[in-house]
Parts: C-alpha cells; structure tokens; sequence
C-alpha cells in the first residue's frame, strides 16, 4: 500500500521534472518558445523565469533521485 503510494509520487514528480525541462529556454527557445512565444510579444519575457524553472529543476530532481533509491532499497 505504502510502496504503491510512493510509486505515484514518483509519477507525479517524473511528470513535474520533464515539464520543468522542457519549459526551460535553451539556446534555441525549444518548447518554451513554442508555447509562450505569443505572451512575450504582449508582455516581454521574464528574467527571472528561467532562473525559478532551474532551481524548480534541480530541486525536483534530487527529489526524483532520493525517490528512487528509497523505493529501490525497499
């Protein structure tokens, strides 16, 4: 019951870890690009953006890691 729950967790933080990548602008705007394009005609684009969506990144990412070695061990 317990592991079950931890597995969906680890789903759920999988999902969260490639959206927080693939939001990240990189040398050609990628899917970020893509998909906010429009509003940064309207708005301009954020500086801090980009900053936020990598320390989200690597804090999901430890999460993901530490995630996966408990559910190993167990």
């Amino acid at each position: 019951m317990l592991k079950g729950i931890f597995m969906g967790f680890q789903a759920l933080i999988a999902l969260s870890l490639i959206a927080s990548v693939l939001l990240q602008s990189g040398k050609s705007a990628g899917l970020s690009g893509a998909i906010a394009g429009g509003a940064e005609t309207f708005f301009g684009k954020k500086k801090g953006v980009d900053k936020l969506l990598g320390k989200i990144t690597v804090v999901l990412a430890v999460i993901f890691g530490l995630m996966s070695i408990i559910l190993t061990v167990w």
